[in-house]
């Protein structure tokens, strides 16, 4: 997803005492600082390609505008939560031209924002996104569905879960502390799914990111917690996103 400074990171060990709120994911509510805006989020489209028209190597696959309508509704997240208009972004009824770069050293520290699929290099033809964030707990679910042409969203996927190899840990930018990387597949969910958790010293809680594959479609959460690591939140949206796009993707 599009690069945006995870609540995680601000919820450290020397934040104020902690009270449970009524949500049904537990959400930590503190006084931590304001989150930062997003920075570099991703524009709502590129240039369209020309194969945008019916036909062409685009042929059959979602646009922006369906998959937005595929993400995770309001109603899906805990009271408390609402949507950061700042971080909706889609590619309407365009495609944008798809890209590869090489990437030969992963910037690792793209794992802590919402961009943190760039990390691939590879860029779809296709994408709607969104996150919701409660502003008490600085807690955020953020949601991400992209498709790319042929086999590409395999090559994805199977990128993603080589992370922990190549970035086992990082700096992370806010706290300047050490965050641990540790990934594992996620069985029965799509086509193929990696979670992948981080936790620090610095942190109250910790950030799970997972992806999916549902065809030609990869769908990207990441949810930060203050009471667990977000892997229980970021299970139940991969879930939701990838039953939304079975037999459409």
């Amino acid at each position: 997803m599009r690069q945006i400074s995870t609540a995680a990171r601000l919820l450290t060990v020397a934040a104020l005492p902690l009270a449970l709120t009524a949500c049904s994911f537990t959400a930590a509510k503190a006084t931590p600082p304001a989150a930062p805006k997003a920075a570099g989020s991703k524009a709502a489209a590129a240039a369209p390609s020309a194969a945008a028209a019916a036909g062409g190597p685009n042929k059959g696959l979602l646009t922006g505008r369906q998959l937005k309508a595929l993400r995770a509704p309001a109603s899906f997240f805990a009271p408390g939560f609402t949507a950061d208009p700042e971080l909706a972004r889609d590619t309407g009824d365009t495609y944008q031209l798809p890209a590869t770069a090489d990437v030969p050293t992963p910037d690792c520290t793209k794992l802590g924002g919402t961009s943190w699929t760039e990390i691939t290099g590879i860029t779809g033809v296709s994408f709607a996104q969104d996150a919701y964030v409660n502003k008490d707990s600085s807690e955020e679910f953020a949601q991400e569905i992209d498709v790319y042409r042929g086999t590409t969203a395999t090559t994805v996927l199977d990128a993603l879960g080589k992370i922990s190899m190549a970035c086992p840990s990082y700096t992370d930018g806010a706290t300047h502390a050490k965050v641990t990387v540790a990934e594992k597949s996620l069985a029965g969910v799509g086509d193929g799914a990696w979670v992948i958790t981080e936790t620090s010293s610095a942190w109250q809680g910790g950030t799970t990111l997972v992806a999916a594959r549902v065809g030609t479609s990869v769908v990207t959460v990441l949810v930060s917690s203050g009471t667990d690591n977000g892997a229980a939140g970021a299970a139940k949206l991969a879930k939701q996103l990838v039953t939304s796009l079975k037999g459409r993707a």
